[in-house]
């Protein structure tokens, strides 16, 4: 018996397609006319002081609106039949189709056919609206190459900044708007130390490069500097959170935030009292590093100055001045005794104390809008993030212009990069994590559905580079910190 070839049963199926199609739209324009008059007859009857002229038009241009969108319904449908045909045919090779891609490049040829204005706008409206339905067709890896491990959670206001220590035993430390700072276990998520000697947001925390020391930034115009002992408790199996499928984001409200008292942190071990204050700002200390070797430390507060501190004397060594606004963060080189300090100015500076009888400053200027980081890479560069959206990479022999710029969809919060693979976290307001290289190419987005991720704005990040566990860790205003595995060869081969 003869069979029909490819190319012919092709045509035929197509022409089908076409004929259906043909005869959905002729049915959705009977069935629009009929809609059309019943909806003029209930208008006619009721009392409205528009003219009939005008009320005809209306009537009529609502008719057509609706129309538009029906048609781009059926557009979306045989779409995704398309979608769902191309990758049964191509599942036995292990290939898909994108088809968030196809159905953008489909629907943007047909819109462009269209002559009226009315309905491009209206195309463009709808193809934003169903996005997240043809979205659902592209398939990623990246969940399987960052997982979340584990959520730490235990703080009653929102979490500004994340730290991991840098001697054992290594644990993560949190700082909140609820004035306290917390240190936790990473493999269990149980709250080890609370520290609440600040009467003011802490604003940041940072651990001493040997010893088992913390260095606290607060609204209450101090940095606290104060010894914790901690004994880790024994790792118990971890629930998998990534069995819940799909990529879906969906919006959270307030009662969808963590307890405040999740894990318990109330019945921890309480400090009260640092070994050392540092009081010489006017304002609001918004962030705190230790220098290479951690004699010393620097701050940086809203009174538009960063201070350099002697910690065994708690005295003032140096008073940095020259930003118009208030500062945002300060970060020191983790070799080389250099700090770098941004502020809401759009600029980020550069001060060198490696000669002890004259430092030096350089000023980098290439934001539009407030610089809310900037740290250093173990080289020569400085990433610098901004309220502009954008993320630039600087070369500190060459301070004209950066030598690569990430543009991004958000506002970028306090970034951090990871050393030894060059990559670099970027926390978002938008509640996005993404991951970057140095070159500015995007390697991943981590994960945020509708039971893991950040429900409120990301505020930082931290790399623990040396972790098994967990590698990277995020903070946010959803008063939660959350640990992550990134399995950096397998993002490193994606690229």
């Amino acid at each position: 018996m003869p069979t029909e070839s490819g190319s012919c049963a092709t045509a035929r199926q197509a022409k089908q397609k076409r004929k259906s199609h043909s005869l959905s739209i002729r049915r959705t324009n009977s069935s629009e006319q009929e809609r059309t008059g019943l909806q003029r007859d209930m208008l006619e009857g009721q009392d409205t002081k528009l003219p009939s002229a005008v009320r005809n038009t209306l009537l009529e241009l609502f008719g057509q609106i609706e129309r538009e969108f029906e048609n781009l319904y059926i557009e979306n449908l045989e779409l995704r039949r398309e979608i769902d045909t191309l990758n049964e045919r191509l599942a036995v090779e292990g290939q898909t189709i994108d088809g968030a891609e196809l159905s953008k490049g489909q629907l943007k040829t047909k819109a462009s056919h269209s002559t009226s204005q009315l309905s491009q706008k209206l195309k463009t409206t709808y193809k934003a609206s169903t996005s997240k339905i043809v979205s659902s067709f592209k398939t990623t890896t990246s969940r399987a190459i960052c997982q979340l491990v584990k959520e730490y959670v235990g703080h009653r206001d929102g979490i500004w900044d994340v730290s991991v220590t840098k001697t054992q035993p290594v644990v993560l430390g949190t700082a909140s708007a609820d004035h306290t700072a917390l240190l936790w276990s990473i493999e269990t998520g149980k709250c080890l130390v609370k520290y609440v000697g600040h009467v003011g947001s802490v604003n940041s925390i940072k651990f001493h490069p040997t010893e088992q020391v913390a260095l606290t930034a607060s609204g209450d115009q101090t940095a606290h500097i104060w010894r914790y002992m901690v004994q880790l408790p024994m790792p118990q199996p971890t629930a998998d959170c990534n069995q819940m499928s799909g990529e879906d984001e969906i919006e959270f409200s307030d009662k969808d935030e963590p307890d405040g008292d999740g894990d318990g942190s109330s019945d921890c071990p309480t400090i009260r009292a640092p070994l050392t204050s540092l009081k010489s700002h006017q304002g609001v200390v918004i962030a705190a590093d230790w220098l290479v070797g951690g004699k010393q430390a620097v701050t940086a507060s809203w009174d538009r100055t960063a201070n350099l501190y002697d910690v065994e004397t708690s005295e003032l060594v140096h008073s940095l001045t020259g930003h118009d606004q208030e500062l945002t963060h300060c970060c020191t080189h983790p070799t080389q005794r250099l700090v770098v300090t941004s502020s809401r100015d759009t600029t980020f500076r550069l001060w060198d104390f490696r000669d002890p009888s004259i430092h030096s400053v350089n000023v980098f200027q290439g934001h539009t809008d407030t610089v809310t980081s900037a740290v250093f890479t173990v080289g020569d560069n400085v990433v610098s993030g901004s309220d502009d959206r954008t993320v630039k990479v600087w070369d500190l022999k060459n301070m004209r212009s950066p030598i690569a710029t990430i543009r991004t969809d958000s506002a970028v919060n306090r970034i951090n990069v990871c050393v030894g693979q060059r990559i670099i976290a970027l926390p978002h307001d938008n509640r996005q994590v993404r991951l970057f290289d140095m070159s500015g190419v995007r390697l991943a987005r981590l994960p945020r559905s509708n039971r893991q991720g950040h429900r409120r704005m990301v505020c930082c990040s931290a790399w623990s580079e040396d972790h098994p566990i967990c590698n990277l860790f995020t903070c946010g205003f959803d008063r939660q910190a959350i640990g992550w595995n990134i399995n950096l060869p397998a993002l490193l081969q994606e690229k």
